[in-house]
């Protein structure tokens, strides 16, 4: 073959001894008729030894479809968030779709402007994490939606996935009383975000339920970065008594608050304990290991762009979905 030659689906149709409906049924994961394994495992060999790729213009102009999907989250930097990502693009990579991220920073014009460009790229659906806007504006894009929330509306206006937030920062503060820990402070960020509120109402909820008196200055703010829990942690030491037992409201955090009590010459856990919220990859390779919630990001991101290409094949329910994703506390040396 010439050397710029490009392989077409009749190649590979042809190689594979089948017809190219059938290929275009593998390369668009299509459940509308059923292949074989051995069928499908064929094809895709034929597909990598040929070194084919579908025509995405093409497909687009037959179908309607731009075959790109986008994510619009608060913080590319934060660690949570390549994990959740990950998950995403696998899915969508699954599918012969493209993916485009918007980072916003939870500033409300950063996230109208991302919505914006979503309209102008006609993608063909959306997973989102908002930090300002709702689901409301979600519903006047107009196309397939997953909004990953902490709490979902009823009735939802678009798919929801959710992780219970005051659920899961109550079972943490819960797990430091039982510890014995009866002064807990709490690191909670700086900007009202619904994280930020959802994981304040977990941590007063274990202190109400367990009769221990809540004190306002013991929740601190800070940025939500090591800068931030290094200050909210010095704030906290300042006070008489000091808390023998901090709960920060992300790993980052807790990380920052480990170097400010290092410096204080205190020893983790047995002058004071810290457990954070994540479980970041580096949550388990810092000193000592840090006791903190997983909310499973991958499995997120999986669960979330399945329920959105459900929702883009006409695969999904005619009622929006509402997905209730597990968390974990996991147990390490730092509480």
């Amino acid at each position: 073959m010439p050397k710029d030659y490009r392989p077409t689906q009749y190649d590979v149709a042809r190689l594979a001894g089948v017809s190219q409906t059938t290929v275009s049924h593998v390369l668009n994961n299509s459940k509308a008729v059923t292949i074989s394994d051995e069928t499908r495992q064929r094809i895709l060999a034929v597909i990598q030894d040929l070194g084919y790729l579908p025509n995405k213009g093409a497909r687009s102009l037959r179908t309607s479809k731009t075959c790109t999907i986008a994510a619009v989250i608060p913080d590319i930097t934060n660690p949570f968030y390549p994990t959740l990502v990950r998950g995403i693009q696998d899915v969508a990579e699954n599918n012969g779709f493209d993916l485009i991220i918007y980072n916003t920073d939870g500033e409300i014009e950063k996230e109208k402007k991302s919505l914006r460009s979503v309209l102008q790229n006609k993608v063909d659906g959306l997973i989102s994490v908002l930090f300002s806007l709702d689901s409301n504006d979600l519903v006047k894009l107009g196309i397939p939606v997953v909004h990953i929330q902490l709490r979902p509306e009823a009735p939802p206006p678009v798919d929801v996935i959710f992780i219970d937030n005051v659920s899961a920062a109550y079972s943490i503060v819960n797990y430091l009383i039982r510890r014995n820990y009866d002064c807990i402070g709490m690191i909670a960020g700086i900007e009202d975000t619904p994280p930020r509120r959802s994981r304040i109402i977990g941590f007063r909820k274990a202190l109400s339920e367990n009769h221990i008196p809540m004190q306002d200055i013991l929740i601190r703010g800070g940025n939500y970065n090591e800068a931030g829990g290094y200050q909210g942690m010095k704030e906290l030491l300042n006070l008489a008594p000091r808390p023998d037992a901090v709960f920060a409201a992300n790993d980052l955090m807790a990380m920052g608050a480990l170097i400010a009590m290092r410096e204080a010459g205190l020893r983790v856990p047995e002058d004071i304990a810290i457990v954070g919220f994540d479980d970041i990859p580096a949550a388990r390779l810092v000193n000592p290991p840090l006791t903190t919630v997983t909310q499973f990001q991958d499995q997120i991101g999986r669960r979330a762009t399945q329920m959105l290409f459900d929702r883009i094949n006409g695969q999904a329910p005619n009622e929006m979905q509402v997905v209730e994703m597990p968390y974990q506390l996991i147990i390490r040396q730092s509480a």
